[in-house]
């Protein structure tokens, strides 16, 4: 496009009418694995599709865009994505890492850093002082996840940046919760946005698929090289599912917070729940970080109850519209038990520094009518604060009902 459109008109817009040969509207799949050339010594653009595709080129440039990047890379997930972009740290080098990070970037972090590929240190990035004593001479990535998973704590991209360019360090933020609609780290001083794109930016939960955006158009070369090199592209027709889905993803992205908005108001007027965990409140302790560096509060929201075991299982067995499954961003509502699920790759001494107890509850509100989300919510939540453990029930009864969390 010519001129400078605002993100939902360039995500909708993207890649349209770019077909010469028949003038089709939305742009071809092309999911040919090789193409010729012209003759010898002659290649043309395309050669090999893990080396690059036109189909996956479309996507790559339209986030490109919406990021404010000058170079995009579409993975085959979002650990492969979030592996690509560890590859500009050498043995020798330091990486900083959320303490409360997702489970399966923690699990890569540490596993790679045991094999002495880089050094790190896990450090609660909302105390200064921790953060800037975690920095050494040999520091040359710093990870951000922000909002975090599962507690949605938020931390402030501008001032963790103006500190990695003091060691000369890259910042690098994972923008999964919020997606380029509601954030966009790149202009906020990052070096690197990372995307699971199977989230929000697919947002159907039928493809898996990540992305890297870079700043700079050198680091993006770089970073090209290392995922043709690991051969970790994303498939084309997995590139035109996503695609197809970002063209809707700024009006999913409005509903989806529409109704966050109410289940968080529900739910932190409910006798069983005991607190609530999501960026637009005014008590979340960076709200005013969120209101100043997010257009939005996003629509994955976790919540702590004050039940038993037992009870928290009946309250999982009890809902109808929430399913009990990893991921989050889909048009269904999902729900999970994040010490069980999304991160028991972690040691239970890094989920409790991390602050993710057994009692937590992480949900991603999808696009099913709000009343009746909230409906299920409260039916599901009154019968479990009722349920009483039966006398007679047998050791091997009850943990049935326990493996449900």
């Amino acid at each position: 496009m010519t001129r400078n459109y605002s993100n939902q008109t360039a995500a909708i817009r993207a890649g349209l009418e770019t077909d010469e040969q028949f003038g089709a509207v939305i742009p071809p799949l092309y999911l040919s694995s090789n193409y010729t050339f012209e003759g010898l010594g002659q290649p043309r653009k395309y050669d090999y599709t893990r080396s690059g595709n036109p189909t996956r080129d479309n996507l790559a440039t339209a986030l490109a865009e919406l990021e404010q990047g000058a170079a995009g890379i579409i993975t085959s997930s979002g650990i492969s994505a979030i592996h690509l972009a560890l590859q500009v740290l050498n043995p020798g080098d330091h990486l900083i890492a959320p303490h409360d990070c997702y489970g399966g970037t923690y699990r890569l972090f540490t596993k790679l850093a045991e094999r002495g590929l880089f050094e790190i240190d896990y450090v609660d990035q909302n105390d200064e002082s921790a953060l800037k004593s975690a920095l050494k001479s040999n520091t040359k990535l710093i990870w951000v996840e922000t909002p975090s998973n599962p507690l949605l704590r938020v931390y402030d991209i501008k001032n963790i940046c103006a500190l990695a360019k003091q060691k000369q360090a890259l910042v690098a933020v994972d923008n999964t919760f919020l997606s380029p609609v509601h954030q966009q780290p790149l202009k906020l001083g990052a070096d690197i946005v990372v995307h699971s794109t199977t989230k929000y930016i697919n947002g159907h939960s039928d493809v898996v698929g990540g992305a890297v955006i870079t700043k700079s158009k050198e680091l993006g070369e770089e970073l090209a090289w290392w995922a043709n090199c690991l051969g970790i592209t994303g498939a084309p027709f997995d590139s035109y599912l996503t695609l197809r889905g970002l063209r809707t993803l700024h009006v999913r992205q409005q509903q989806h917070e529409q109704t966050a908005k109410k289940v968080v108001a529900f739910l932190l007027g409910h006798s069983a729940v005991d607190r609530v965990y999501h960026p637009s409140l005014p008590t979340h302790p960076n709200h005013h970080i969120a209101v100043e560096q997010q257009s939005g509060f996003g629509a994955v929201l976790s919540f702590e109850l004050g039940l038993t075991q037992p009870q928290i299982a009946a309250f999982f067995s009890h809902l109808e519209l929430f399913s009990l499954a990893e991921s989050l961003g889909g048009v269904e509502s999902l729900i999970c038990h994040p010490a069980t699920m999304t991160h028991a790759a972690m040691d239970d001494a890094a989920r409790l520094k991390a602050g993710i107890r057994n009692n937590l509850i992480r949900v991603s509100i999808g696009l099913e009518q709000t009343e009746e989300l909230i409906a299920d919510l409260r039916n599901a939540l009154d019968k479990a604060k009722q349920w009483v453990e039966p006398q007679s029930a047998s050791h091997s009864e009850i943990n049935e009902v326990s493996h449900a969390i």
